[in-house]
């Protein structure tokens, strides 16, 4: 398998929504193992398929190194509560840059397993997040999207000031 490269913010290709998957075969478990591969390398938490171009609703989320991988195939939020909670979110398609974003605490989540099995699953904290965020990916919601313009704008800056900065040293 193998790290593939991740597209960058603003690359309109991560705002597209990604089609259902009705495939489960080799090549899909294939993709969900370049996703890993290249979600540990960029340092991340969760990553979805558009993430590498592929616009196919899968996601991959390993909230830690100790943490089960777990794949999420045609994932929806299908209960959402209304109690809300902040977490500073961002995306390896756009690296080095945080912000404070605000979504529901806990959410029922229905979705298939790489063989195609139906699932599911409620969660709350860090990984309530994840999945919410991992979920508008492949609805081609960006994470920026969330934010005000004002913070959005804020955001963009010092993302471009990283990349200046790195750019420059490598």
């Amino acid at each position: 398998m193998a790290v593939r490269p991740i597209l960058r913010f603003p690359n309109p290709a991560l705002r597209l929504p990604a089609a259902r998957v009705d495939i489960f075969d080799k090549d899909l478990q294939e993709l969900a193992t370049d996703l890993l591969e290249t979600m540990q390398a960029a340092k991340g938490i969760g990553i979805t398929a558009p993430h590498i171009g592929i616009l196919k609703q899968v996601a991959v989320i390993q909230l830690s190194e100790t943490d089960p991988v777990q794949t999420y195939v045609n994932p929806q939020v299908v209960w959402a509560s209304t109690e809300m909670q902040s977490y500073k979110e961002g995306s390896v398609s756009m690296q080095d840059v945080v912000d404070d974003i605000e979504r529901p605490a806990r959410v029922r989540v229905s979705y298939q397993d790489l063989s195609g099995a139906e699932h599911v699953e409620e969660a709350d904290a860090l990984l309530s997040v994840c999945l919410q965020h991992e979920i508008d990916q492949l609805d081609g919601i960006f994470w920026l999207d969330k934010l005000s313009r004002l913070r959005r704008d804020r955001v963009i800056k010092r993302y471009e000031k990283v990349r200046r900065l790195t750019q420059a040293a490598g």
